[in-house]
């Protein structure tokens, strides 16, 4: 196979020297037959196998015939969020009936109703809880109309920031807002309502300092300056100067000192305490008189959807006057006197989270 490439080098020197010579070559290379030779190589196919894997043959129809279907249903994919939010609903109803009963007795049903509902985000050196409380509860007894047993909106929004990641101490700013749904009486008086929507309604607005140790649900609010607002809007109790209001006016304002402190702990199995104490006094007119608020309750829980409610409300504020004395045309010879307010729950009910 090399003759042809020899051949051509040997005739490109040969041509400039003997031109007759170079023909004669030509002639001679002409009639050389030259074979071609064509090898192949096999084509094997290459089997290539990932290491650290082993083999399985599959059987497609053994492994549809032996299915099952999901016990559960596929749960989507839900994105970590910074916020932590709950709503509840609870229905506490009580009923005592009486059929030729010896010892005498009215038949009666009543029924306590609460929404909660929470927002709360945490995060790095941010927090922000919120909190809308829905309370109304009735009474029907035997012999007298429907009557109200309890009744509150409340809603409260606290704002922290802290410098760094470890202290568990804030600089906070709190906003509560109290009020109530329909009208309240002195029963069996129901002509002359002594509450109502917005009369009272009480706003509080301040900044501090909260305590809140991580794991742990409890929270300590301290603020050396909050201003409280009472409102009276239903004119009759505005006339009256109810809840330290001046006659005829609708608002009243204070500047005074707030601790607040809220607790919950799991005391034994199923059964949770919860704590909330709210303490006030006016640097301006009354400095010293402090006004409380305090809630305790017990929460036995039976299962998930079924428990029973142990709770105490005590409420002291020196503006909220009883046993007031009036002279025959109105005039108001005796204000009062502040007195504690009590009241005490016990209910079994159903309960739903969602």
């Amino acid at each position: 196979m090399l003759l042809p490439f020899f051949a051509i080098g040997f005739m490109q020197n040969l041509e400039a020297q003997q031109p007759q010579v170079l023909d004669s070559l030509k002639k001679q290379l002409d009639s050389v037959k030259i074979d071609t030779i064509v090898i192949r190589w096999p084509q094997n196919k290459i089997n290539v196998e990932a290491r650290g894997i082993e083999r399985v043959n599959v059987n497609p129809n053994k492994i549809l015939k032996n299915s099952k279907p999901l016990d559960e249903k596929f749960k989507r994919f839900v994105p970590f969020s910074f916020w932590d939010s709950e709503n509840q609903f609870s229905l506490n109803i009580n009923e005592v009936a009486f059929v030729n009963w010896n010892a005498g007795g009215d038949n009666s049903i009543s029924g306590l109703a609460n929404l909660n509902f929470t927002r709360n985000y945490k995060f790095n050196k941010v927090s922000w809880s919120n909190e809308l409380r829905l309370r109304y509860g009735v009474n029907v007894q035997e012999g007298r109309s429907l009557r109200k047993t309890d009744d509150f909106i409340r809603y409260t929004s606290v704002f922290g920031y802290r410098k760094d990641t470890i202290t568990p101490w804030y600089f906070s700013v709190k906003f509560n807002f109290n009020t109530q749904f329909s009208n309240g009486y002195k029963y069996p008086d129901r002509d002359n309502p002594i509450s109502s929507f917005m009369a009272p309604g009480y706003l509080f607005l301040g900044g501090g300092a909260t305590f809140m140790p991580e794991g742990k649900k409890f929270n300590l609010y301290i603020s050396p300056l909050t201003q409280k607002a009472t409102f009276v809007l239903d004119e009759a109790l505005s006339n009256q100067g109810a809840f330290g209001v001046d006659p005829g006016e609708n608002t009243f304002m204070e500047l005074g000192f707030l601790i607040t402190n809220t607790w919950e702990k799991e005391i034994l199995k199923n059964i949770l305490m919860k704590h909330r104490l709210n303490l006030y006094t006016d640097y301006l007119k009354s400095f010293g008189n402090i006004d409380v608020d305090w809630e305790m309750s017990f929460n036995l829980k039976v299962n998930d959807y079924v428990s029973a409610n142990i709770g105490t409300h005590l409420i002291f504020d020196n503006d909220i006057k009883f046993d007031e004395v009036t002279a025959d045309d109105g005039t108001v010879i005796d204000p009062g006197i502040a007195k504690i307010q009590f009241k005490q729950l016990l209910g079994v009910g159903f309960v739903y989270k969602f």
